[in-house]
């Protein structure tokens, strides 16, 4: 019994793995971020897009 307290007590203090998984999950945090900007902005782009094409196809159309 002294020997699995032992153990628990020393796994419980170890912090060699924390860090790692502070920057997972910094990274996981960024890619969620930037994969929300993407998707927002991606309509406004497809639109400025189509403008640009309409405004190429017929000039006349974009004075």
């Amino acid at each position: 019994m002294q020997r699995i307290l032992l153990i628990g007590r020393t796994f419980w203090q170890d912090t060699e793995g924390v860090t790692a998984i502070e920057y997972a999950l910094l990274a996981s945090l960024i890619a969620v971020a930037i994969l929300g900007a993407v998707l927002a902005l991606s309509t406004a782009v497809q639109d400025i897009w189509i403008r640009v094409s309409d405004c190429v196809a017929n000039p006349a159309s974009c004075a």
